[in-house]
Formats: structure tokens, C-alpha cells, sequence
């Protein structure tokens, strides 16, 4: 076979770009480099309170909206759990221990995870698109959550390994529950925007629910410097939320 005609059969099969091995490595060094902005997301600050507080409220309207009237039997794995802070929410919600799972690639927050935790909740250190993606039984997830994780992977390959995989651990009928910006952040190299459209292409068989939230942080940090209330009152401004939060389900006969 001729070069240009191999070329062009390896064009007809599009094939997909392959996730570069040491993305979570970089991951790993991009987030030692912003240790120190974690004050700055304290709850003790009005911006960061008043934006968990909206999502929140947009996450328990969307279970509702979906059916999810009663969480005590909703299986949910958290991918990027961080320490813990989300699936310590869900318990609130209704979700129950025993149900509730996580995977995260730094093993200081699984260790900060596993103490405020219930023991009953389980926590997986180490990377979900690659050895932990047999930890979970495909088909096994009623939900399976992300936040602000896919805006930290800069590679396209690994981003849409993930979602495969992601896409895998979810029953039929079961949905991606996804929070995460938008836009780019021209300060912050080691993070870029998830548009919409990429979420469809992340997940081309989901059907996509979506909801913006979110007012712009920055913009959030500086005016509840002046008043909290300002942060309620921007934020009527649709197009000034960076973030959104999106329900993409599984189709049943899928």
C-alpha cells in the first residue's frame, strides 16, 4: 500500500486523538502551584458562600425536575472528590453513605476525604481514566458527578478518556451530573472553559439538560466587598454566570 493511500484510509477512520500518558502528572503539578488560592474559596468568604449556596439550590431543583424525589437509593460516584466537600453536601441532600463513592487523583485530599467522611463512603486515590477504571463496575452508577474537573485537564485525548469512562460506569437511564465554567480564565493558565458544545461532543449520545449558574467570581469577589447583596442582585444577569450546571442522561435503550 502507498503512503498517500494509507494516509488517506487513517483519515476515513478518524482516529481519535490519544490522551498524552503524563496528563495527570501535570494535574498534579498545576494543582501544588494554586495551594495558595484555596483561601480565597473559604466559606467564611461571601463570594464563595453565596455561590455554593446557588448551586445548591439549582442541584436540588434539577432532582426534582428529573424525578429524583427521594435520594435515600441513588447510587453517585464523584469523580475529582477533592476532600470531600461535595459528597459530604449530598449526604445532606438525602443521599445515603453506603451509596456514595469517589475517586481522587491527590492523596492529601483522599486523606482529608477519608477523615470527614463516613467510614461507609468510598474514597479511591489515584487516576479514574486510568487504574481505577476497573475499581467501578460498569453500568453500576445511577449518577456519576464532576466539578470543575474537566476544566483543569488541558489535553483534548485525556478529557475525552475520561468521559468515556465516565459514560461507562453509568446505567441506562442514568445521568452525568456536571458543574464546571464556561469561559477561559486569561489569569489562570492551568485551567481553560468547557463551552456547552463540548460537553455534547464529550458526550454525543447524552441528552442535555443545562442551567447557568454562577456569578463570574471575580467579579463575585469584588462585589461582595462592597455588599453581599450585590451578589444576588449581578447575577439576574444571566450573561454574567461563568458556570453550568448540566444534567447529560443516558438513554435507556443505550
Amino acid at each position: 500500500m502507498s503512503l498517500g493511500r494509507l494516509v488517506r484510509n487513517l483519515e476515513k477512520t478518524k482516529v481519535p486523538h490519544l490522551a498524552h500518558v503524563d496528563e495527570p502528572a501535570a494535574v498534579l503539578e498545576r494543582y501544588q502551584r494554586r495551594q495558595g488560592d484555596r483561601e480565597r474559596y473559604s466559606l467564611l468568604r461571601p463570594a464563595a458562600l453565596l455561590a455554593m449556596q446557588e448551586r445548591q439550590r439549582a442541584m436540588a431543583e434539577l432532582f426534582v425536575k428529573v424525578g429524583l424525589n427521594d435520594l435515600a437509593s441513588v447510587r453517585l460516584l464523584e469523580v475529582g472528590c477533592g476532600t470531600g466537600a461535595n459528597l459530604a453536601e449530598l449526604l445532606r441532600f438525602g443521599f445515603q453513605s453506603t451509596h456514595l463513592q469517589g475517586i481522587e487523583l491527590l492523596p492529601s485530599s483522599v486523606e482529608r476525604a477519608r477523615s470527614i467522611l463516613p467510614a461507609a463512603v468510598r474514597i479511591f486515590c489515584g487516576n479514574a481514566a486510568g487504574e481505577m477504571a476497573s475499581a467501578i463496575p460498569e453500568g453500576s452508577q445511577d449518577i456519576v458527578f464532576q466539578s470543575t474537573v474537566f476544566s483543569s485537564l488541558l489535553d483534548d485525548g485525556f478529557q475525552e478518556l475520561l468521559a468515556e469512562r465516565m459514560w461507562r460506569w453509568l446505567r441506562p437511564g442514568g445521568a452525568v451530573l456536571w458543574y464546571d465554567f464556561t469561559v477561559d480564565n486569561p489569569r489562570n493558565p492551568d485551567v481553560r472553559g468547557v463551552p456547552i458544545k463540548r460537553i455534547r461532543e464529550l458526550f454525543p449520545h447524552g441528552r442535555l439538560r443545562v442551567r447557568r449558574v454562577t456569578l463570574a467570581p471575580p467579579l463575585a469577589r469584588a462585589a461582595t466587598r462592597v455588599h453581599p447583596k450585590l451578589y444576588g442582585l449581578l447575577n439576574t444577569c444571566v450573561w454574567l454566570r461563568t458556570h453550568v450546571l448540566a444534567w447529560v442522561e443516558r438513554p435507556s435503550s443505550t
